[in-house]
């Protein structure tokens, strides 16, 4: 089931020379570092997301990049500035680019080079559910599954940095010990397999902690209820992503006797909500990094590619159980 979308989906990817474009008054010009390979790419590729630009397109959603110069008229950064993506669509996997002013977001050159080239999409979702939801207070638990993703590690590091407990589901696999060690150094509470959600030893990890006020959702189907049943009389269940490609199936009496609330997220539209209100991604950008600094928010676990093994970064992001993220080195 695996071979079948990833070879069509490396067939669709060339490595082509594009002229760049002239720099316009307010344009900036950028050299792109680093760039991640993120679910959201692939489905793109795919044609199954809800963003889909103009073809030809340049893939990647994500990176950090260095100016290199600006248009007269740009005011915001200067060359040897760092620079994100301040929106979905850009098209991070190339060498160099010219870009619009108002695309960028300016990040300090003092985070890690990985760092800033996955900052903007997991880190910011992960910043966002805990904070946009329920009012969380340290003490207070929070469920989650795909626990190794990108958000999944950012949500067990931004939650331990604000007293807050991780109860982190995993799906069982051979090196099960290995990926629990891991994220347990991060700072996770409890590390789960799907199948310890339906069991009564679950009981015991509430002895210790209070059941959740917050579920984070990224795989559907029966993980999705599984975890429901745990959540606190009114917690909300938050859905951005549906990895097992199942709906969300919720037993009536958690709307009747529980009263749960059922939220979606989605990291795109958060931002295009914002465009007209650049402090507010400007403020989580900044609060990111100075957890960076901080030593408490680093970068998921990487492996670094260089762009022109690009087929390869492409088929190891589509294997499952990766708990490793391609990161293009441009």
């Amino acid at each position: 089931a695996w071979e079948r979308p990833c070879a069509w989906c490396v067939s669709l990817s060339r490595l082509e020379d594009l002229e760049l474009a002239p720099l316009g008054d307010s344009d900036v010009h950028v050299k792109m570092l680093a760039a991640p390979i993120n679910p959201a790419d692939i489905n793109m590729i795919q044609g199954t997301y809800a963003l889909l630009p103009e073809l030809p397109a340049v893939g990647g959603n994500e990176g950090v990049g260095q100016v290199l110069g600006v248009g007269r008229r740009v005011t915001s950064v200067t060359p040897g500035d760092w620079v994100l993506p301040a929106d979905a669509g850009l098209g991070t996997w190339r060498t160099e680019a010219v870009f619009p002013e108002q695309s960028l977001l300016q990040v300090p050159r003092d985070v890690p080079v990985l760092c800033a080239a996955t900052l903007g999409v997991n880190p910011c979702t992960a910043y966002r559910m805990l904070t946009d939801f329920e009012s969380l207070r340290p003490g207070d638990s929070v469920i989650q599954n795909a626990a190794n993703s990108g958000v999944g590690q950012a949500v067990i590091q931004i939650a331990r940095a604000t007293g807050i407990r991780t109860i982190n589901v995993v799906r069982d696999r051979p090196d099960l010990p290995k990926l629990v060690e891991r994220l347990v150094s991060l700072g996770a509470d409890h590390v789960i397999t799907e199948e310890m959600l339906r069991k009564p030893d679950m009981k015991d990890i509430f002895k210790s902690i209070p059941k959740p006020r917050l579920a984070l959702n990224c795989v559907g189907g029966k993980s999705a209820t599984e975890m429901l049943r745990h959540l606190q009389p009114r917690g909300t269940m938050v859905t951005y992503g549906g990895m097992a490609k199942q709906p969300v199936t919720v037993p009536v009496s958690a709307f009747i006797f529980k009263d749960v609330k059922l939220r979606g997220f989605w990291m795109t539209q958060w931002k295009k909500d914002q465009m007209h209100n650049k402090d507010a991604l400007q403020s989580m950008m900044q609060s990111l990094c100075e957890l960076v600094r901080k030593g408490q928010l680093g970068a998921p676990a990487c492996t670094e590619v260089p762009l022109e093994d690009y087929r390869a970064a492409l088929e190891a992001s589509m294997k499952p159980f990766t708990s490793s993220k391609q990161i293009l080195i441009l």
